[in-house]
This record gives C-alpha cells, sequence and structure tokens, in this order.
C-alpha cells in the first residue's frame, strides 16, 4: 500500500502532466485560430483587390 507522501507524488504528477496537455492543446487551438483569421483576412484582402485589377486588363 503507497505511503501518503507516494500518493501525493502520484497526485501532483498527474495534475502537472494534466496542465501540461491542457496548455499544449491551447496553444493548438490559439494558432490554428489565428492560422484561419489571417488566411480569411488574407483572402478578402485579395478579393477586394481582384475587381481593381480586372478592370485594369
Amino acid at each position: 500500500m503507497p505511503t501518503a507522501k507516494q500518493l501525493a507524488d502520484i497526485g501532483y504528477k498527474t495534475f502537472s502532466t494534466s496542465m501540461m496537455l491542457l496548455t499544449v492543446y491551447g496553444g493548438y487551438l490559439c494558432s490554428a485560430r489565428a492560422y484561419r483569421y489571417f488566411q480569411r483576412r488574407s483572402s478578402q484582402r485579395r478579393a477586394v483587390e481582384e475587381p481593381k485589377t480586372s478592370g485594369v486588363l
């Protein structure tokens, strides 16, 4: 049977691992959202500039 210190160590390692995984997942979500934002912004910019260039040609 594990001692109180061993249980505390297991609990701490489990908690810190879950926090690390949540941090990595949050970073992934944040970067994916930023990527979509910049992709959408560049496509909107191209859509605005497209009529100008097609009118010249």
